[in-house]
């Protein structure tokens, strides 16, 4: 590779999340790089932080009709959409990858590098619980989906070898990685932007979870665990399709106050005794987050959570997705709450850093293109 013209692909931009954080580390890195995704719906906030201030070069996707609000209806054509892209000048792709970023044609004298958040869930994983929220169990419809799933999945099996080298965003996915794609993974955990967080060493008598109320992220199981512990006080911040199923379940001592603005969230989790969490997550940055503020955290001990909280330490790991486990935990942390080091937890917060992130992608990308070029020479 004479030259490194950089690519750097993902699925779609339409929101600042987790993955859209990755990708703005990479556009820090590669300012010059040449953007490409299905669709690009950013709003001018967004674009700046993300792309700085770029378009994205996006697909047929992008002009379907009711794009902006229904692309992944176009589902069963995001394969074909991510194949459309010509990137043969470039020695160097970058994808950002969830769904089917990973999958774009590449030759021989290209370096492939994927950031894989997790392999794509509605294939694999989690089809089942896709299907079923998306009323596709039964029928014709569900006879559909289901052909359209298995031609995914096998799509997705093939495309992964148009990958030099996947980089994984925890541990808990590099095993996804080898059990669905037999690929090895090296693993580069994500950025959390920890500068925008500080230490308040000063709690307040309440715990604190927060997320987007969807059902894999499990709140009802804490509330329906604080429900036992009418001692306690509960805060959930957080708007969803199960808002209405959570606001049923709260008892007086559980505080649903909806979506909060960011200032607002940090106050909270700055305060909070401890930042409770049930999900079993690909990584969890609002957990690393929370530790940022020196707050502890009570975490289900599985998927990323389990990499980031120190049991013990920066807080405590419970072992299963249930209201006993919840309870109990919560129960045993309170006779230790006393003994917590907030400073060792903010402290610890700082090894998932933006900065960190960056150094790794970056000292990582130049070795691969060291070793490719290697290679390639002695071919």
């Amino acid at each position: 590779m004479a030259t490194t013209k950089t690519a750097i692909i993902h699925e779609w931009f339409v929101n600042y999340a987790g993955s859209e954080k990755c990708v703005e580390s990479f556009t820090n890195i590669y300012p010059e790089a040449d953007v490409y995704a299905l669709v690009d719906f950013l709003d001018d906030e967004q674009r700046n932080i993300i792309l700085k201030g770029k378009h994205a070069k996006t697909s047929f996707i992008q002009h379907l009709p009711y794009a902006k609000k229904h692309f992944r209806n176009y589902l069963p054509f995001f394969p074909k959409a991510i194949e459309s892209f010509n990137l043969s000048k470039y020695s160097l792709i970058i994808s950002s990858s969830h769904s089917v970023a990973k999958g774009v044609k590449t030759k021989k004298d290209q370096l492939h590098i994927c950031y894989c958040h997790t392999p794509m869930r509605y294939a694999w994983d989690e089809a089942d619980y896709y299907l079923s929220e998306a009323n596709l169990s039964r029928g014709l419809k569900g006879k559909l989906a289901k052909l359209v799933l298995n031609y995914l999945r096998k799509w997705d099996l093939k495309s992964a070898n148009n990958v030099n080298y996947f980089i994984a965003n925890s541990n808990h996915i590099a095993k996804k990685i080898k059990r669905i794609y037999n690929r090895d993974a090296d693993v580069i955990y994500p950025p959390v932007d920890v500068d925008n967080f500080s230490l308040v060493t000063e709690k307040e008598d309440f715990y604190l979870t927060a997320s987007r109320l969807v059902p894999y992220k499990r709140i009802d199981l804490i509330v329906d665990a604080f429900a036992q512990m009418l001692d306690k006080k509960l805060v959930v911040i957080g708007s969803g399709p199960e808002k209405e199923k959570i606001l049923a379940k709260a008892t007086p001592n559980v505080d649903v106050i909806g979506y909060q603005d960011f200032e607002s969230l940090r106050e909270y989790m700055q305060k909070a005794k401890a930042f409770v969490f049930a999900a079993e997550e690909d990584f969890g940055i609002i957990v690393v987050e929370a530790m940022a503020c020196g707050t502890p955290v009570i975490a289900f001990g599985k998927g990323g959570a389990a990499e980031t909280v120190i049991d013990g330490v920066t807080g405590m790991l419970f072992p299963e997705q249930s209201v006993e486990s919840i309870v109990s935990v919560v129960k045993k942390f309170d006779v230790i709450s006393h003994s917590i080091n907030y400073h060792e937890i903010r402290l610890h917060s700082k090894k998932f850093s933006r900065q960190t992130f960056e150094n790794n992608i970056k000292n990582y990308v130049e070795e691969k293109i060291n070793l490719f070029n290697k290679t390639s020479k002695q071919k």
